[in-house]
C-alpha cells in the first residue's frame, strides 16, 4: 500500500481495502453544545471528511455544510451516503482552496492527525485564510505520543504552538467518545481565529 498520507492514492487503497479503522466516529455533548451555540445556517467546512460521517447531525442542527476530500474513494462513499442531503460535497485538496472562501467554523475530524507533521504549518495557515476573525476552528485532537503515523500525534504545548499566530484556545476537554485507533486520547478543542496583528479583522 502506498505510505505517504499526504498523496490521495494512499488513502484510495485503504477505502478500497476495507482499511478505515478512523471511519464511524460519533457526535457527543461537548460538540453538539457548541454547534447548537452557533448562529443557524452557519458555514461549516468539513476537510477530510472521508465517508463524512459528521454531515447529517450538523446538518440537523441547522448548518450550511461543505465537505471535501481528496481521495477519490471517500467522496465516492460519501456520496452514496448523503445523496439525498443538501451538503455540499466534492474532491478537492484542502490546501487549494479558494482564500476567499470564509467558514464560521471549520470541523476538525482525524484530519490533522492523518497529515505528515511536514505538512502542519501549511494546515495553520490554510486554517488562517478561511476563517475570519472571531469564527473558530473547532473538533477532535489527537493528543499523543505518537511520532509515527497516521494518526501522528501530538501534544497540547505543540499544539499551542503551532496554532498561536492566528488562534486563541478556547475549550480543550477529553472527547466523550472515541474509536479504538486513538486509544482515548482524542480531545474535544475549541479555537478561536484572532483579530489580524494590525488590528483590522483578520482575513
Amino acid at each position: 500500500m502506498a505510505q505517504d498520507s499526504s498523496l490521495p492514492d494512499f488513502w484510495d487503497v485503504r477505502y478500497q481495502q476495507g482499511v478505515t479503522p478512523w471511519e464511524g466516529a460519533q457526535p457527543d455533548v461537548l460538540m453538539q453544545r457548541f454547534i447548537a451555540s452557533l448562529p443557524p445556517g452557519s458555514r461549516v467546512l468539513l476537510p477530510g471528511c472521508g465517508s463524512a460521517a459528521d454531515v447529517r447531525w450538523l446538518l440537523q442542527a441547522g448548518m450550511q455544510v461543505d465537505a471535501i476530500d481528496f481521495s477519490h474513494e471517500a467522496i465516492r462513499r460519501a456520496a452514496a451516503a448523503l445523496q439525498d442531503s443538501p451538503v455540499r460535497l466534492w474532491q478537492a485538496d484542502f490546501f487549494a482552496l479558494d482564500a476567499a472562501a470564509h467558514y464560521d467554523l471549520v470541523f476538525e475530524r482525524a484530519f490533522l492527525c492523518a497529515l505528515p507533521p511536514r505538512r502542519w504549518k501549511d494546515y495553520t495557515q490554510k486554517m488562517m485564510q478561511l476563517i475570519p476573525s472571531g469564527a473558530y476552528l473547532a473538533g477532535v485532537f489527537f493528543l499523543a505520543d505518537k511520532a509515527k503515523g497516521p494518526p501522528f500525534g501530538t501534544s497540547r504545548e505543540a499544539l499551542q504552538q503551532l496554532l498561536a499566530e492566528g488562534f486563541e484556545l478556547m475549550d480543550c476537554q477529553p472527547a466523550g467518545a472515541t474509536l479504538p485507533v486513538f486509544a482515548g486520547q482524542e480531545f474535544w478543542m475549541v479555537w478561536q481565529r484572532k483579530p489580524a496583528a494590525d488590528g483590522r479583522p483578520a482575513e
